[in-house]
């Protein structure tokens, strides 16, 4: 049986095997996810990112149980957790965090190790949220590994990106740096009961205005700003600033709203489709890069890479003159 005819929601089972097949690249997962490709594309994508302890676990937990209660939309959540660098393994807690959600059957958890990239996400989970997409999930909430100001992948995945901050880690300074803030949609202040929540609020709500005045609302800009990308007037969409306190729900609905308003917005103007025009772009290339890297492994010798690193490592050549002459052999 193929496995576009086992992928389906309610088959919970078979669709954690076909995940943990993609999830270790093997022949059975990247068939399937050729098989099951034509199907995906109807989800509404949805990042969540912020820097460590701003309680990005805790906000999709709640917005996840707040989406069931609403209607009958199904949500997938795929949670990347960091690596260990020395060991490799990886603590996967968001499940911990998220037990409220296991007994819903209109909810599925995959929590998933970063396995040492950079980024926030995991090489794989693009194919895993093509696969969740192809199931029939309404909505697929990405929560990242703690980000940085560079780690801003998720960009280029989700088509609505939620960035969380929350007060007394420093944002009144953080906000005003170009990094993480730019990919943000929709802009959330978790833990609002915490002494500063108003000067980190102004703080970010300043840098929208300094920072929004131009920006881009294709997500290409993010992976390396080009004079080519499309730049219109902020007036099209600015990032709402919405003060959440995870524990007790407040300020979900609010949350909810903006959400659907972003998905709206790209709708009508055409966004949704260049986001994911470029988000399938970005796929490609990335695996392109990952095969290209691998066929050359496969066609080159380990001693030819020993003898040419000898002379890189006694300073009489370059890196990048290395490279040059391992792909020219290849070729």
């Amino acid at each position: 049986m193929k496995s576009s005819e086992l992928l389906s929601a309610a088959n919970k089972l078979a669709l954690s095997r076909l995940i943990s097949e993609v999830e270790n690249e093997t022949s059975a997962g990247k068939i399937a996810l050729d098989e099951c490709f034509s199907r995906s594309g109807k989800a509404h994508l949805i990042g969540v990112t912020g820097a460590p302890g701003t309680g990005k676990s805790s906000l999709v937990n709640r917005l996840a149980q707040l989406i069931r209660r609403q209607g009958t939309q199904t949500v997938a959540i795929v949670a990347i957790d960091p690596s260990s660098p020395f060991t490799g393994g990886a603590i996967l807690g968001d499940r911990v965090r998220m037990r409220d959600l296991s007994g819903d059957p209109g909810v599925f958890i995959r929590s998933m190790a970063s396995r040492g990239e950079l980024g926030g996400l995991a090489r794989t989970t693009a194919g895993v949220v093509q696969l969740l997409d192809a199931a029939g999930y309404d909505l697929i909430l990405i929560e990242t590994v703690g980000a940085g100001q560079s780690e801003v992948d998720i960009a280029r995945l989700a088509h609505t990106t939620i960035v969380v901050e929350s007060p007394g880690m420093g944002d009144d300074i953080q906000a005003i740096k170009a990094g993480i803030l730019e990919i943000a949609d929709i802009l959330v202040v978790n833990k609002a009961d915490r002494p500063g929540i108003e000067n980190t609020e102004r703080a970010l709500r300043a840098n929208l205005e300094l920072g929004y005045s131009h920006r881009v609302n294709g997500k290409t800009g993010h992976g390396g700003f080009t004079e080519e990308n499309v730049v219109v007037d902020s007036e099209g969409w600015v990032p709402p600033v919405i003060k959440t306190i995870a524990t007790e729900e407040s300020g979900f609905p609010e949350l909810m709203k903006a959400i659907l308003e972003h998905r709206s917005y790209l709708q009508k103007t055409g966004l949704l489709a260049q986001r994911e025009h470029e988000r399938l772009m970005d796929e490609f290339e990335h695996l392109l890069r990952h095969t290209l890297v691998q066929n050359w492994k496969a066609h080159t010798s380990t001693e030819q890479v020993s003898r040419v690193m000898e002379a890189v490592y006694s300073r009489k050549r370059s890196p990048a003159s290395a490279v040059e002459e391992l792909t020219r052999s290849v070729k």
